[in-house]
């Protein structure tokens, strides 16, 4: 097995034509973020929450602008929006559905839920259908072991989840172009 690297240092950052860091943005971040921290870097996450919040992801783009606005490095701002599961780095489908796969929801046979998604939604783990409408995921203990298996279709929290039920959320979520929003089941 070899390392093949990648020229990371020297790749364009694609650019929309208007910044993501508009002069609005950066004149409130000034007055009402930057104050609470001692160092501008402390900014740094609640300038993301916000970014991502707005754009649906957090773009190479809006990462260089964001350090440029805090004085920092790019490097510094990938690093933080890589380490955190919150942050997304590329886009993602209308409907995120991410899979737990604690140890509670393994034994409790996560494996089929999310075969099952895998194969209703033709993609793998991490991946966005091409349509753009769904987006899988697995995640780490979703706080939830008493009810597993569990999953999060958007910001909703399905327990006791079954094949059958999974196949009732994505068909709800395909019919209705719903942002995964569903009441749980």
């Amino acid at each position: 097995m070899s390392w093949h690297t990648k020229r990371s240092s020297t790749t364009p950052v694609p650019k929309s034509p208007s910044p993501v860091a508009t002069a609005a943005h950066k004149e409130r971040w000034t007055r009402e973020i930057l104050p609470k921290y001692a160092q501008p870097q402390g900014a740094l996450m609640p300038i993301l929450h916000e970014v991502q919040h707005e754009h649906e992801h957090i773009s190479l783009q809006a990462m260089v602008e964001v350090a440029a606005f805090l004085g920092i490095h790019p490097s510094q701002v990938f690093d933080t929006v890589s380490f955190y599961e919150e942050f997304r780095a590329e886009r993602v489908g209308k409907c995120v559905i991410g899979v737990c796969q604690s140890i509670a929801c393994e034994v409790c046979d996560h494996k089929a839920i999310l075969d099952r998604a895998r194969l209703r939604l033709g993609i793998e783990p991490h991946e966005t259908t091409p349509d753009g409408k769904f987006t899988l995921l697995t995640m780490e203990c979703l706080g939830s072991c008493d009810t597993a298996p569990v999953a999060l279709f958007g910001e909703t929290l399905h327990e006791n989840l079954t094949v059958a039920k999974l196949d009732a959320l994505i068909d709800h979520a395909r019919a209705t172009g719903d942002r995964s929003r569903q009441a749980s089941h």
